[in-house]
């Protein structure tokens, strides 16, 4: 038997593929019936029995009715469970998925040999898995066999103590510190290479050869490095499991808007029959809904041109009154513009006039110097007589 390497990962967290409630194109129909079911509990159901009677707890220290949690699911991500992962807004999934596998499909395909020692030991490690984490609680588990290589999907919810607030609830770090891996961010870290250890054991008690994990070029991991690695999948995973849930939940609208699809033409196409109750008239089961499906699609969009209508009228008021105030501080810039303009005009005179004065004050200090007043003022009454006379 060659060296197998071990497998652990966060799983896409689809309970429908888990399950086979539809057949993937990677699957052999005819192998599905081999696949192991561990546990199968229905995600709501087993959310009841984990937390309702902490939320009646809960309920019953507080005063106000809009404090109290009547369906704790909802209450964490405002919608009925569903059969992939939900991510609420503080991150928090509504159940977490682990991929254990040995070996891959070349060295442990599901017709080797080896895929038969694979599977007992995976058969051991499933059996042990919910006592070794007793916060964890495991609510779907099965192991595949009709793909590639044999393998498990895990299926698990957080189970937190608290001594405030709510007293039990979905808690993934709370549920590793209480199992004794630590805080912080490597607890999950830890608590997977832990898993990896028992698995590790399991496979050597059954003979199978478990090779270190491996990074590049054939290195060998440290423990650091390995928790580093897990890490970066984790990282990767969730923002995979992210958008998948986008995509299914857009998905989903899509699926419930196409139902909803009222033509024209069906309307049109409605036959009303008179009733015998007066002036009134009677319609099928199916045309009334198509009718109240239209009437509450155009009601929804007369609110919507309402609305938009409204802002347009506050945006075109809004509009009018900058342009009135734009007018206006036209016009008082074009006073401005005259008022300066005869200010230059008026300093320039003004000037003109000073430049004169003291030209005349100059020619004045000159004639009187020069002896020559008598002379000037001679001048000065010739001609103001000549102007007269003109």
């Amino acid at each position: 038997m060659s060296e197998k390497s071990i497998s652990m990962c966060q799983g896409k967290g689809s309970l429908s593929h888990n399950n086979r409630d539809f057949t993937a194109r990677n699957i052999d129909k005819s192998r599905t019936a081999d696949n192991v079911v561990f546990v199968c509990q229905d995600l709501g159901e087993t959310y009841r029995k984990l937390f309702d009677v902490a939320i009646e707890r809960y309920n019953a220290h507080q005063k106000r009715n809009d404090r109290k949690i009547s369906d704790y699911f909802e209450h964490l991500f405002s919608r009925k469970p569903s059969k992939s992962v939900i991510t609420g807004a503080n991150k928090q999934k509504s159940f977490y998925e682990d991929l254990v596998q040995i070996g891959t499909r070349d060295d442990t395909g599901v017709d080797s040999a080896d895929a038969e020692s694979a599977k007992e030991c995976l058969r051991e490690y499933m059996e042990g898995f919910q006592e070794r984490n007793p916060n964890l609680h495991v609510f779907n588990a099965v192991m595949h066999l009709d793909e590639a290589t044999p393998h498990l999907h895990i299926d698990y919810i957080p189970v937190g103590h608290f001594s405030r607030g709510l007293d039990t609830r979905n808690a993934m770090a709370k549920a590793l510190e209480e199992m004794g891996h630590g805080t912080g961010a490597n607890a999950i870290n830890r608590w997977r290479l832990s898993e990896w250890d028992v698995l590790h054991d399991i496979c050597t008690a059954h003979g199978i050869e478990i090779s270190a994990p491996k990074k590049s070029r054939g290195y060998s991991y440290t423990v650091q490095e390995y928790g580093e690695h897990q890490d970066r999948i984790n990282t990767l995973n969730a923002e995979i499991e992210k958008l998948t849930a986008e995509c299914d939940e857009t998905a989903a609208e899509f699926e419930k808007l196409a139902k909803k699809k009222v033509s024209i033409g069906e309307i049109e196409n409605i036959e009303a029959r008179e009733s015998v109750f007066g002036k009134k008239v009677t319609l099928s089961k199916a045309d009334y809904d198509r009718l109240s499906d239209t009437a509450k699609k155009y009601i929804a969009m007369e609110k919507n041109i309402r609305k938009l209508r409204n802002e347009r009228d506050t945006a075109v008021q809004e509009l009018e009154t900058m342009k009135k105030q734009f007018d206006a501080l036209s016009s008082e810039y074009s006073d401005y513009r005259r008022d300066r303009e005869s200010i230059r005009t008026k300093i320039k005179s003004l000037g003109r006039e000073e430049q004169l004065n003291n030209d005349l004050k100059k020619a004045r200090t000159f004639i009187t110097a020069r002896g020559l007043s008598d002379d000037f003022e001679r001048y000065r009454l010739e001609k103001t007589k000549r102007i007269e006379l003109e």
